[in-house]
Order: structure tokens, then C-alpha cells, then sequence
């Protein structure tokens, strides 16, 4: 439609639609903006930004909503009631009975896990230590009894003993950091948005280990809903890299390429909804910094929520419906003589507010 448009209408004529367009739809959102009833009319009925990120929600709530039945556990929920678990055994004063409406319903997802093998043996071991820590300190109640017997008969068919206890500790047994303020703000400074790479291979096992870092990142109840789509062929790296807006001109120098995709099948409710993208981002920013440190340089792609751009790398990737792009991240090593946007920041005094 657009380019029969073009064809029959002039360069002026067009200029002036978009300007009438433009000048209704501003009449029309000053209306709209007023409620949420009526801004729900006005993204339901004149605008369709939001439908694929509400297809991406409603398909999400399905599958956290089905992931625990018979044949489908869910992790997500394993993780979540873990760290639920453990922030009470941290509790001070802790209380002497806690968690009882879902232990035993976690106990089941962990079983389901284990007959599915989705834990990683780390994983399989932190949630074994803590609830065996669990049931050994709370008090014994009907419920949690049942649960503690149900434990127990996973233990007998198989689980094996941990010797390095994963366990709620004190702040005491961490180890001091070597890196003192000055260390750290140079790193953060060095860092900068390379987009000049040089031809040469970053090797797998750096990815792996930058990975390793970011993953250690806060996440809400640790759900980690995020993974990392490593495309480390230069061909391969181009052709991902062009798919955004804003990598014209240089995405054809680009060694690897990370998407990094968040699932919103981690969550039950809508008001979750924008978890994916904070957990997402604190752990793009430790890979971002480990890189540096590996001498690897990077450049964070941003990714605007267009749908033509949306199917396009969905079936690239092979990604669900409940499955986001939430940023790509270019990564080599640079180009000593390639020049880097100065991107003046704002400074501290003007990012703060203090009551």
C-alpha cells in the first residue's frame, strides 16, 4: 500500500499527510493519555505496539502456568521457592515455621527435575543442601512433615551427600576483594563502545568464561531467565548483527555476536513482565566488564521492539512466542586504530536526587 502511495503521490503531498496524520494522532493521545481505560482503547483499537509483547506475556503466563504438570517441570519455580527458602533461614529473627504453603509442592517440582535431568549438577546440589538445611531446622508441622517424608525418598533413591555445603553463610567467609575503588572506576572508564574489530577469532573458552562471571549477577529470585546466543562465525556474526537498526556501516567487520534472550515463561503474572529486561541487563553488564578484562572489546546493539525485526530474528533463532531478544552485544578484539564516540556522560550531581 505504501509504495502505490509513493508511486501516485507526490513528495509534498505525502509530507502534508504525515503532518495531518501526525497532528490527529496528537489530538487523539492527549484524549487517550488522560486514563487507563482510555489508553487501553487507544493501544487496542488504533495502535498495535503492544500486541506482540501481550502475545509474548499471555504465552509466558501458559507455560509457567503448565510447565508443572505430569511431564514438564518447572525450573523457574524450583529456583524461586530455593531463594525463598533461603531468604528465611537468613531471617533474623528467623521464625520457627516458614514456607509451608509451598514446600511440598517444591519438593515435587525438585523430584520432577530429577527425573527429567534439567538441573546442572551445582544447581541439583544447592537445592538438596538447602532444603535438607531447611527441614533440619524448622519446626515439624502436618504439612511440612509430609513434605520432609517425601524428601527423604528422594534421598533414598539415589541423591548423593554434598561435602561443600550450598548453603545460606555468613558475610565473614567471603573472600576480601583485591580490587580496591580506584582498580574498578578504570576498568568502567576503559570500558566504551567498541565497533571496530580486527580479524581474528575470540576463542570459545573466553566466551564461556565471560559467561561464567555475568551469570553471578542479582537476579529477582533467582529465576535467571536469560540466555546468550553465541554466534562466533564472522559470516554468521554480519548476518545477526544487520538485523537491528543502527549497525549500518560497520556490522560487517563484527567476529561474534551475542543475543541476549530473556523467557517471560519464568514468571505467572503480568505485573513480572519487565523482570526479563532488568535481569537481563545486570548480567550484560558483568559480561561486558569481564570481557574488558580479557582484553576483548564490545559494543551493546540496541533492540527496538519492531515487529518486522521481532519475526525476523524469532525465526532465526528458532525462538518461542514467550521468548525476547533483549539487546545484542558485538565482541572482539579491537581495532587499534578504529575511533570510539566520546559519549560524554552526565555526572554524578545530575543523576541524583537526595530527599
Amino acid at each position: 500500500m505504501k509504495k502505490l502511495l509513493k508511486r501516485f503521490l507526490s513528495r509534498t503531498i505525502i509530507d502534508r499527510l504525515k503532518v495531518i496524520l501526525s497532528n490527529i494522532d496528537l489530538k487523539v493521545v492527549r484524549l487517550a493519555r488522560r486514563s487507563p481505560l482510555l489508553s487501553g482503547l487507544y493501544y487496542s483499537l488504533l495502535s498495535g505496539e503492544f500486541r506482540r509483547e501481550m502475545h509474548a506475556v499471555l504465552n509466558g503466563r501458559y507455560h509457567f502456568l503448565t510447565a508443572g504438570g505430569a511431564s514438564r517441570p518447572n525450573i523457574y519455580m524450583l529456583r524461586r521457592n530455593i531463594h525463598r527458602i533461603e531468604k528465611g533461614l537468613c531471617m533474623i529473627p528467623r521464625k520457627p515455621v516458614f514456607a509451608s504453603k509451598y514446600i511440598l509442592s517444591t519438593v515435587k517440582n525438585f523430584e520432577l527435575c530429577l527425573s527429567r535431568e534439567v538441573l546442572a549438577e551445582s544447581e541439583l546440589n544447592w537445592v538438596q543442601d538447602v532444603l535438607e538445611q531447611y527441614f533440619s531446622e524448622v519446626e515439624v508441622t502436618p504439612f511440612i512433615n509430609q513434605a520432609r517424608e517425601e524428601f527423604l525418598k528422594l534421598k533414598n533413591n539415589g541423591l548423593a551427600g554434598t561435602i561443600d555445603k550450598r548453603v545460606p553463610f555468613q558475610h565473614e567467609v567471603l573472600d576480601p576483594s583485591w580490587i580496591d575503588f580506584s582498580a574498578f572506576k578504570t576498568l568502567c572508564e576503559r570500558r566504551h563502545s567498541v565497533r571496530w574489530f580486527k580479524p581474528q577469532p575470540v576463542p570459545r573458552h573466553i566466551i564461556d568464561e565471560a559467561i561464567a562471571v555475568a551469570v553471578t549477577a542479582p537476579s529477582a529470585c533467582n529465576r535467571q531467565p536469560f540466555q546468550f546466543f553465541v554466534f562466533d562465525d564472522p559470516e554468521q556474526a554480519s548476518e545477526i548483527g544487520s538485523i537491528p537498526m543502527g549497525t549500518a556501516g560497520f556490522s560487517d567487520n563484527f567476529q561474534c555476536i551475542l543475543v541476549v534472550v530473556a523467557d517471560l515463561s519464568a514468571y505467572p503474572s503480568e505485573r513480572d513482565r519487565h523482570i526479563i529486561y532488568i535481569d537481563s541487563a545486570l548480567a550484560s553488564m558483568q559480561l561486558l566488564l569481564a570481557f574488558e578484562t580479557q582484553g576483548l572489546s564490545s559494543c551493546v546493539i540496541n533492540w527496538p521492539d519492531v515487529e518486522r525485526l521481532e519475526r525476523q530474528m524469532s525465526d532465526r533463532l528458532s525462538l518461542e512466542v514467550h521468548q525476547r531478544p533483549v539487546m545484542l552485544i558485538a565482541v572482539g578484539y579491537a581495532d587499534e586504530k578504529g575511533l570510539i564516540p566520546f559519549s560524554e556522560k552526565q555526572s554524578a550531581k545530575d543523576s541524583v536526587r537526595r530527599s
